[in-house]
């Protein structure tokens, strides 16, 4: 009988880097994802030190029939993964800045990296409210990010891609050349292949007034519907969200949040320290806060907006689009998710989108939704007494939201796998091409595992 190290043998002879399979201490490190309610299974994992391991492990699913998915740091594990090969990018660390505003990064960097490489030249990179999380599959997912209303999608500042495409081809990929790829990488995930570096503009923001307004549960009516009033006049100077909270007493909850229905409205302004504080004042007097972290802090710092959580935990998410967000629509979200509703849910979340991240692309691409006023995440910890309950409320706080949601979805919120999900993610005419696309550079129909595919299973 052929063991699972004899089945990938060959494999392991061609590569730089390492093959792990189960049983191997390797293995469970590499599959271990940020989202550990799902326990990732594939078949091997390869660990890829260079481009050419990532066309070795590529060609070889191609030739045995087998699947292949792709992960870094694990924040976009969808799915088990059962039986197919896991090519790890962690390696693949190079990252270097360029003081005329450019940086160029492999596939397993992660944004805090990039932003302590940019700071002492005064630039910024476009990256997402949790720094920890990959730039790879953050950009190509677009990346929506607490400066996006003044400065657009991170994936709308990429100038070249490097990736092996479903064929096993390593290609670069730019604006003029390959431009097929240029369109559907940026916005189409991984559907088309496996990155493994990227190139992209950085901008002038040494510093930024930044940070999170908490207030009580008791005025949450009060502050969500200023919050609303509020917000529908922002310039795109300022970029906001909102979340009804309810964080667990665990260390680095601080003491007035831990255990409590709690609000918070996050605010990033690109402006003047002096200008920022005017916009902000009316949120300041819709009622008294009980932590005010708003304050002008070097960009590198940009995390502690949203301080989402670093270490692996639990979840389960949910996520809406909304063309808007009326009295009408404040009302009917507090019922089912406000403090007297006794939600489930850690989080329920609110975005604002408009400004830059309406505006079309010097370069179109795939990602689509750029119309949506608000971005609607759910995120439940599954843990007894709750879990049973986190799906149902979930559901019951996208039907409350119903009149009001477009139907689709960001790739990168709410992560899931499944043709539903493909379906919300893209318009029709946006899918139609990715799949032919992917028909092109997939032949064999490899990248058909986890997050990502475009095609339905053969």
């Amino acid at each position: 009988m052929t063991t699972a190290v004899e089945t990938f043998e060959a494999l392991r002879r061609r590569l730089t880097g390492a093959l792990a399979v189960p049983g191997e201490p390797l293995y469970a490190a590499l599959t271990a994802g940020f989202n550990v309610a799902i326990a990732a299974t594939p078949a091997a994992v390869v660990e890829a030190r260079d481009a050419q391991d990532v066309v070795e492990a590529v060609r070889f699913a191609a030739t045995t029939g087998r699947a292949v998915a792709v992960q870094a740091t694990g924040h976009g594990l969808a799915s088990t993964l059962d039986g197919a090969i896991l090519v790890h990018t962690g390696r693949l660390d190079e990252c270097v800045v360029h003081p005329d505003g450019w940086a160029r990064v492999g596939a397993g960097v992660r944004w805090q990296q990039v932003l302590d490489a940019a700071a002492p030249h005064g630039l910024a990179p476009l990256c997402g409210s949790a720094p920890a999380v990959g730039v790879v599959g953050y950009t190509t997912g677009g990346g929506l990010g607490p400066v996006a209303r003044t400065y657009g999608w991170a994936s709308d500042r990429v100038r070249a891609i490097e990736i092996v495409t479903g064929d096993g081809v390593p290609r670069r990929v730019t604006a003029t050349e390959e431009p097929d790829l240029f369109w559907g990488v940026r916005g189409g995930k991984g559907a088309l292949g496996i990155v493994t570096a990227l190139e992209f503009d950085l901008v002038p923001l040494p510093e930024v007034y930044a940070g999170a307004l908490y207030f009580a549960g008791a005025d949450a009516h009060a502050v969500v519907h200023r919050w609303r009033e509020w917000s529908s006049a922002l310039p795109a100077e300022a970029t906001t969200s909102l979340a009804l909270l309810q964080l667990p007493p665990m260390p680095g909850v601080p003491e007035p949040l831990a255990g409590k229905f709690s609000v918070a409205v996050r605010f990033a302004w690109t402006g003047s320290q002096a200008s920022g504080e005017a916009v902000l004042a009316p949120m300041r007097a819709a009622a008294e806060p009980l932590i005010d972290a708003v304050q002008t802090i070097p960009y590198a710092g940009i995390g502690m907006v949203h301080a989402d959580p670093v270490d692996p935990m639990p979840v389960v998410e949910d996520t809406d689009l909304l063309t808007a967000l009326p009295a009408e629509a404040v009302d009917a979200l507090l019922a089912v998710a406000g403090p007297d509703a006794r939600s489930p849910q850690v989080i329920v979340e609110l975005r604002q989108l408009g400004g830059a991240l309406a505006a079309e692309p010097a370069q179109p691409s795939a990602l689509c939704h750029r119309d949506a006023a608000f971005v609607l995440t759910i995120i439940g910890v599954p843990v007894p007494p709750i879990a049973d309950a986190l799906v149902p409320h979930a559901a019951a706080v996208r039907a409350a939201l119903g009149p009001w949601a477009t139907g689709g979805a960001l790739p990168n919120h709410g992560a899931a796998a499944g043709p539903e999900r493909i379906a919300r993610s893209y318009d029709a005419e946006t899918l139609t091409r990715l799949i032919e696309l992917t028909e092109r550079y997939d032949p064999a129909h490899v990248l058909r595992a986890g997050q990502v595919p475009v095609r339905p299973a053969a």
